[in-house]
């Protein structure tokens, strides 16, 4: 499997669940700008979609979107746990969480990603943002990880997504218990090691 990634991107989720999965796996860095991976290939030719992460199988099939690729390769090592078994409620709280990330974390950290979002765009996706962050926080008041004392797929993304927290104007100082958790999260060290391999840590 090949992991085309963007160090520091969302495509970190599916690269920390791959470093806790086990899996033997490559990875290759994109440039989003040029759409130039680093061996010379036409990005569009391998993701028409244009972004990172793309997932490419030993078959040559590509996935995309990184909540879809985090559970593909979850579901190569159940033993794993990194995702609850399909057809079970646990997986369906699992997926509820990673569609959370998804689109009220992520979508709103895109305003201070884009330069051409007006302050008064920033001021609304800060606001649901603040909103989104308190209501984590108190949900993470007692216990370790999303869905309770196992780590999956869910928390590789919501650690992904709480790294861009500075950009906001915010910081996590402000919630104590998401505060604890990314540091739960990082002292992990499948995520150390993902962090180590794009260069985010020393």
């Amino acid at each position: 499997m090949k992991l085309f990634l963007k160090p520091g991107s969302c495509s970190l989720a599916p690269h920390i669940v791959l470093e806790e999965a086990g899996l033997s796996y490559e990875t290759e860095g994109v440039d989003l700008k040029t759409k130039i991976t680093e061996s010379g290939k036409d990005y569009w030719q391998i993701n028409p979609k244009g972004y990172v992460p793309a997932l490419q199988l030993d078959s040559g099939e590509v996935i995309t979107e990184g909540p879809a690729i985090s559970q593909f390769i979850a579901d190569q090592v159940p033993l794993k746990r990194l995702a609850p078994a399909n057809g079970t409620i646990e997986r369906v709280r699992m997926q509820s969480w990673l569609t959370f990330v998804g689109t009220e974390l992520h979508k709103s950290h895109g305003a201070f990603f884009n330069a051409a979002a007006k302050d008064d765009w920033k001021t609304v996706a800060r606001g649901n943002l603040e909103r989104r962050y308190g209501y984590l926080d108190a949900y993470l008041s007692d216990k370790p990880y999303l869905l309770g004392e196992q780590f999956t797929a869910a928390d590789a993304y919501l650690f992904t997504v709480l790294r861009w927290i500075g950009v906001t104007g915010l910081t996590l100082a402000t919630w104590p218990h998401l505060s604890a958790f990314q540091e739960r999260v990082a002292a992990r060290p499948a995520v150390a090691a993902a962090m180590k391999a794009e260069g985010l840590t020393a």
